[in-house]
């Protein structure tokens, strides 16, 4: 046992599986890298990893009891979160039909997530902050991994959450190169361009629609 972690190699292969699950995070990250450039992807990625740290830190120091205590702050949050989703995913829609219908002329216009100074980093952060059930999951997920009789929990969730930042960094970081990769592609074929702009968009949407419906158990 180390660091009061009772199965680190179940632990990392359980994170591996949970980062390379498909959601609006990693989604957002490679969709801004392949129309504004690595830079702007890192960004985005940095977001994230604030995002995902504020939430294990809080996930720590026992915020998912006060969800549990007051259902209507989780409520709260959790719509607020789902409109931004569906505001982002409504841009994302709307942007890949004007491109479809757009002259070609058109073709290296950005999406609705301009690559100004800041703009990916504050996107991405609000998309990881604006889900409680993000909170809930560190804490269920964590928890299973940390013995009752180590008397430094804070150290076991330390090190549990270096190994899912890692974990995330390298995934991130294939998504901003492979999302470079991709914008060369897109702007020599506007119509597929404009395709995937709009099923990205309607995937936000989609995750919208599921954090809505989602409970807090």
């Amino acid at each position: 046992m180390v660091y009061g972690i009772t199965d680190l190699t179940t632990f990392v292969l359980g994170t591996i599986v949970i980062v390379l699950l498909p959601g609006p995070n990693s989604l957002y990250v490679m969709t801004v890298a392949s129309q504004h450039g690595v830079s702007a992807g890192y960004r985005g990625a940095l977001g994230i990893f604030t995002g995902d740290l504020i939430l294990m830190t809080l996930a720590a120091t026992g915020v998912a009891s006060l969800f549990q205590a007051n259902p209507a702050l989780f409520v709260g949050l959790k719509y607020a979160g789902a409109a931004y989703l569906a505001f982002l995913g409504w841009g994302l829609l709307r942007a890949g039909i004007q491109r479809w219908q757009g002259p070609v002329a058109n073709v290296d216009a950005p999406l609705p997530a301009p690559s100004a100074s800041g703009r990916p980093f504050r996107v991405a952060l609000l998309i990881g902050l604006m889900n409680p059930k993000a909170i809930l999951f560190f804490v269920s997920f964590f928890i299973q991994f940390v013995s009752p009789t180590y008397p430094h929990p804070w150290l076991s969730f330390l090190v549990l959450g270096v190994i899912v930042q890692v974990c995330s960094m390298v995934y991130l970081s294939a998504l901003i190169l492979g999302g470079s990769y991709l914008a060369a592609v897109f702007r020599r074929r506007r119509k597929l361009a404009a395709l995937c702009t709009g099923s990205v968009g309607g995937l936000f949407i989609g995750f919208g629609a599921r954090l809505a419906v989602a409970g807090l158990g």
